[in-house]
């Protein structure tokens, strides 16, 4: 055979490939390499991620219950309940030389934008000792109004109760209620008064429940 031809018979040989074991084994060693880093990532921002799931916590329970009404720590001090639909509620306890003084707890609001979460807190008497807005997704500008950085709307209901105002004045002033709606954002203001009325039935139905003294596993 001329040199010629042998090339031209060389170049016609195909190439050996890699057995597909070795793709298999390849793909194996990526997927659990990657898998390794996501469990070490997670492993190393769990902590974190609850630590400050925590504080944001404690943070908005201290501005529903105030520091000189109680003496425990109100994250654990905790009961579980259910409201009137079924829904989890978890109740966070204010103790003061073994008292309960005050509970926290969230209720849920519906604004223009939908759902509006808030922390409420009440003394033992069933009196308001305050408010704030954990979530929601009102428009900014006007809903907004009800976030306590965005002015003193929110703190109007502190220091209010059940029977103050009458039942029927739990509204907004646009509905010949007590209270104040914001220029072109009704919705948003008459879901929260709802929702802060509805909070303060609860107290009311479940008081010697919620007051009782027990503490959490006795």
């Amino acid at each position: 055979m001329s040199a010629p031809d042998q090339s031209a018979a060389i170049a016609n040989v195909p190439a050996s490939k890699p057995p597909m074991g070795i793709h298999a084994v390849i793909l194996g060693v990526f997927c659990l390499g990657f898998g390794l880093i996501l469990a070490v990532t997670d492993r190393l921002t769990v902590d974190d991620i609850a630590a400050r799931a925590l504080e944001d916590r404690q943070n908005s329970l201290s501005q529903v219950i105030p520091d000189d009404l109680h003496d425990n720590n109100l994250v654990k001090d905790t009961l579980q309940m259910s409201d009137a639909n079924g829904k989890d509620i978890t109740v966070y306890r204010a103790r003061k030389a073994g008292q309960v003084t005050g509970v926290a707890y969230e209720i849920l609001g519906t604004g223009y934008a939908g759902e509006i979460k808030l922390m409420m807190g009440i003394d033992a008497a069933g009196k308001l000792l305050g408010v704030r807005v954990l979530a929601h997704k009102e428009t900014p500008g006007l809903g907004d109004k009800i976030e306590v950085k965005k002015g003193d709307w929110i703190l109007r209901f502190t220091g209010l109760s059940l029977g103050n105002p009458p039942a029927e004045r739990w509204k907004v002033k646009k509905d010949g209620g007590e209270f104040d709606q914001f220029a072109g954002a009704t919705i948003t203001p008459r879901g929260v008064v709802r929702a802060i009325h509805g909070g303060l039935k609860f107290f009311a139905a479940h008081k010697a429940e919620l007051l009782e003294v027990k503490t959490n596993g006795q």
